[in-house]
């Protein structure tokens, strides 16, 4: 075995190991899924859903291209390792991937140009700190509105 140093980049995450403790972030695997989804520079927005925006299976018929709408779904799944607010919103819109329809790839084009505003922000976990854990639990009864299904959700949170 040989030591390698201070892990720099693992499995498309950045580590930076700093005075105050480790920061991470996904900068340089966003900006792949940017170049890849020929996301340019666009203007970022602060809310990942547009206000009063309701997703249903009944939108307007105009098809999209399904598997172009699963890789962006894919990639932001994959961003919420270091960007945890997205994902009610992506689990929201995945489940639209059986069939796709143009406000739901708008959304999820709403989603990566939040990511893209946000790209900066890092994930610190700090040194010396005392470690308490704090638990959030939502629901959300009937807001699907094509099948009445409820949504619950929870949140754990580790020296949050």
């Amino acid at each position: 075995m040989i030591d390698l140093g201070e892990m720099k980049y693992f499995l498309d995450i950045e580590v930076y190991q700093g005075t105050n403790g480790i920061f991470i972030n996904q900068k340089k695997y966003a900006n792949e899924v940017f170049e890849k989804f020929r996301i340019g520079a666009c203007n970022g927005i602060r809310n990942l859903i547009a206000p009063g925006s309701k997703l249903s299976k009944e939108e307007e018929r105009a098809q999209v291209d399904g598997t172009l709408f699963k890789q962006i779904v894919k990639s932001l799944m994959y961003m919420t390792v270091t960007i945890p607010e997205l994902i009610y919103s992506v689990c929201l819109i995945s489940r639209f991937m059986s069939n796709p329809m143009k406000a739901h790839m708008l959304a999820a084009k709403r989603i990566l140009r939040y990511v893209q505003a946000t790209t900066d922000f890092d994930i610190l976990y700090k040194r010396n700190c005392t470690y308490e854990l704090i638990a959030y639990i939502d629901n959300d009864y009937a807001r699907d509105l094509s099948d009445q299904k409820s949504t619950s959700g929870y949140a754990f949170m580790l020296s949050g």
